[in-house]
Formats: C-alpha cells, sequence, structure tokens
C-alpha cells in the first residue's frame, strides 16, 4: 500500500501544482485523497480538520509570525541604505566593489529581516542605480544579487529554521541559529570569489577609499541596526528570553529604531500589518496543509516505503547523502523553500538520523540546499525580484547565475560532508 500511497500523493500533488492550483490547497487535496487508501471518509475529514489546526497550535510558530513582521517594519524602516554603507565600508577595496558591497548589504539585511526576497528587493533597489552608473554589466549585477540574498536564510534569525525546527520534532532552535553562521557566511563567500573573477576580468572598478572619519560615521549609522541581532540571539543564546520572545523584542526594537530614524511614521503601520497578515496567513496555510501530508504519510507507511527505496540503492552515508541533495536540488527548482521544508523533512530526517547526522547539521544542509532553488527557475522567487530591480530580462541573467550556482553546490558538498562546519558554533556555546 505504501507504494501506491507514494505515487498518489506526490502525482496528484504535482499534476494540481502543474495546473495552477495553490500549493497549500494542493497539498491538502493531495493529502485526504491519499488517506482514502487506509481509513474510511468519516474518520479522514475529521481527523484531517484536527490535524490542521494541531498543527498550527504551536506557541514555536509565534516567533516566526513576529519575525515576519519585524521583517516588514525594517523594509519600510530605511535600515538598508545604512547597512549598505557598512557592506561598502567593508568590501569596498575589492576589484568590482559595488558587487561585494551588495553581497554583504545581503547578509546584513536578511541576517536582520530573514527573508531572502526582502533583501534582494531592498539592496538591490540600492545597489543597481549605483552599479550602473559606474558601468558594470546588469546581468551580472542583478546575478551577484540574487545569488547572495538568500544568505539571510541561515544567518539567524531565520523563521526558515524555526519551522523546521517544529517539522523536526523540536530541535533546538538556539543550536539551528549558531548552527546557520558560518554557512550563511560561506554562501555569500562563494558568491563574492565568483564576482572576484569576474570582475578582473572585467576591470571593474574599486571604490575610494573612505577617511577614517567617514568610517566611523558609517559604523555609527549601522550599529544601531546590528545591535538589533545581538540583542535578540544573545538573548536567546544566552537563555535570557526564548525564540519566540527574542521574536517580541526584535519587533518593539526595529519599530522603535525605525521612528527614531524618522523613515517611518505612524501611517505606515497599516500598510505594514497587511503585509504582515497576508504572509502569515500563508506560512500559517502552508504548516497546516503539511500538517495533513505528515499524517498522510505516516498512516500509509510513506516515510518507511521511501527510506527502505534509498537504502536499497546503498546502505553508504555518502551515496545516501548525496541522493538526498540531489532529490532536494531538484525540488527547490519548482518548490519554495518553506513547503518543501514542511514537505520533505519527516521523510528525509528520519533517514538522516539513521545514518548518523545529527538534526541540527541537517536542518543546515537542507535549507542551504533548498536556499539555492530561491534563485532558479521556474519559480525562484528571488530570481524575479533580482531581475525586476535590476531591471534585466530573466535570460540574461541566466549565464552568469550558473556560474555562482556551480560555486555553491560545492559550497554544499562542504556542508554536507564536514558537519563541524554547521555544529563548530553550536558546540562551542554547549547547546550540544
Amino acid at each position: 500500500m505504501a507504494l501506491q500511497a507514494s505515487l498518489l500523493l506526490f502525482v496528484t500533488f504535482f499534476i494540481f501544482l502543474a495546473i495552477g492550483v495553490p500549493i497549500s490547497i494542493s497539498i491538502g487535496i493531495a493529502s485526504v485523497a491519499t488517506v482514502f487508501l487506509a481509513l474510511p471518509t468519516d474518520i479522514i475529514m475529521f481527523t484531517a480538520a484536527q490535524k490542521m489546526v494541531g498543527g498550527i497550535n504551536s506557541f514555536a510558530l509565534l516567533a516566526v509570525i513576529f519575525f515576519i513582521l519585524s521583517g516588514s517594519i525594517m523594509n519600510n524602516g530605511g535600515i538598508a541604505l545604512r547597512l549598505v554603507n557598512l557592506a561598502k565600508l567593508l568590501a569596498g577595496r575589492l576589484p568590482g566593489s559595488l558587487a561585494h558591497t551588495n553581497v554583504v548589504g545581503n547578509m546584513l539585511f536578511g541576517s536582520i529581516s530573514g527573508s531572502a526576497v526582502a533583501s534582494a528587493a531592498a539592496i538591490g533597489s540600492v545597489m543597481a542605480p549605483l552599479q550602473k552608473k559606474e558601468g558594470y554589466n546588469k546581468a551580472y549585477s542583478a546575478a551577484v544579487n540574487i545569488a547572495s540574498s538568500p544568505a539571510g536564510l541561515l544567518i539567524p534569525p531565520s523563521g526558515v529554521l524555526i519551522i523546521y525546527s517544529l517539522v523536526s520534532g523540536g530541535t533546538s532552535i538556539s543550536a539551528l541559529f549558531m548552527a546557520g553562521y558560518l554557512p550563511g557566511i560561506m554562501m555569500g563567500l562563494a558568491v563574492m570569489i565568483v564576482a572576484y573573477i569576474i570582475a578582473k576580468k572585467e576591470k571593474y572598478p574599486v571604490s575610494p577609499k573612505p577617511t577614517f572619519k567617514e568610517g566611523v560615521q558609517v559604523v555609527l549609522q549601522a550599529l544601531p541596526s546590528l545591535m538589533l541581532i545581538f540583542i535578540v540571539i544573545g538573548g536567546i543564546v544566552a537563555g535570557v528570553f526564548t525564540a519566540t520572545e527574542g521574536a517580541a523584542v526584535a519587533v518593539l526594537y526595529s519599530l522603535v529604531l525605525s521612528l527614531v530614524y524618522k523613515s517611518l511614521t505612524w501611517r505606515h503601520i497599516p500598510i505594514i500589518m497587511k503585509e504582515s497578515i497576508v504572509m502569515t496567513g500563508i506560512v500559517l496555510f502552508l504548516v497546516g496543509a503539511s500538517s495533513i501530508m505528515s499524517w498522510a504519510m505516516a498512516v500509509t507507511g510513506i516515510p518507511a516505503a521511501i527510506s527502505q527505496l534509498i537504502l536499497s540503492v546503498s546502505d553508504e552515508k555518502v551515496i545516501v547523502l548525496l541522493i538526498m541533495m540531489v532529490v532536494l536540488l531538484i525540488i527547490g527548482t519548482f518548490m519554495d523553500l518553506t513547503p518543501a521544508v514542511l514537505i520533505f523533512t519527516p521523510i528525509f530526517l528520519p533517514i538522516a538520523t539513521q545514518m548518523g547526522v545529527d538534526p541540527v547539521h541537517f536542518g543546515i544542509m537542507m535549507v542551504f540546499n533548498l536556499a539555492i532553488g530561491i534563485m532558479t527557475p521556474p519559480v525562484g522567487s528571488a530570481l524575479f525580484i533580482g531581475c525586476s530591480v535590476g531591471d534585466v530580462p530573466i535570460e540574461d541573467v541566466i549565464r552568469p547565475l550558473l556560474k555562482m550556482f556551480v560555486v555553491l553546490i560545492i559550497t554544499l558538498l562542504f556542508i554536507v560532508y564536514i558537519p563541524e562546519i554547521s555544529l563548530f558554533i553550536p558546540k562551542l556555546f554547549g547547546l550540544m
């Protein structure tokens, strides 16, 4: 029955996706249809509704909601320009310095907002006119912006890591946050390596060296924004407050900071609330629908069947992890990161833990893998936003983006097969 259920679940799901049905509804319909193979109708409908409500009845999900609100406040609060100036100070002496500034800016802003799309839009809209003025190729500039924007999904605070914690059965959020730092930084550095090589070849200019006074001024202007990271992450790791309480602190801090900067007025609040409510509704509906899918898979024995299928190919850890990473790379090209985490964590995590992989390490490698999909067609959200703010057709961006894609795949392999890259910092802080 497990094989029949697997085929019915995934074939139905992908058919609905192909004809344009929203992903949450596709998940729900496919899941309910699958359970008909094992249970009677009255039990299915009652239990499906119960699982959906139970899936979103989680204190940890409040952290995701608060971080969404905090990110929306920051997107509208004038923080991006101050972080771009700091990024320019840090990376401004490298060839093609504006491209490196874009990467560092995405890493800084993404770590605060927790959104790849917000980073690509906010930082890209600041950097694109500057790069155009300096004679940068528009496709190259857009590719750099797109490829570096997902770094903030790994550098905490990260909503998707909180969702992974929830669906994986309670993996430590503090450990996941600390584990994301080095891989997130490596993602940014990987893009910078490619950007450096292209910049040297094209002889892109180096930014003028700022004076000491200008440097101090830039740091002081950006410092209040960066303090959010230290307050929230420091508080969570030190045990001062939980991830949910830390997210609420982030909302209050970002609101006060934006009002102090005078880049946010009370007239913006209804717009921010509307944006946050819509995004929260999307996330919660996804989580609820995915809870039905998790139940459907458990009832029909799908995870065990897939595990048996993968292990029948090989029982070598290196090969099994490679198979899972290839599958996730393919999935990431046509599915957004959050639903992919919700759907495939219950399938692949038991296999990974059976092979001796730590859940924290698996969460980081999974998010890194799926983050690459955000920049790839046909449904890459960062790709579309990056091309839009860079005013360049998607087909022109693909060629420079492919070079960065290759380097990111190599970086992913390092993260998959060298666990200490992810686990060193959590262990250092005694979180594991």
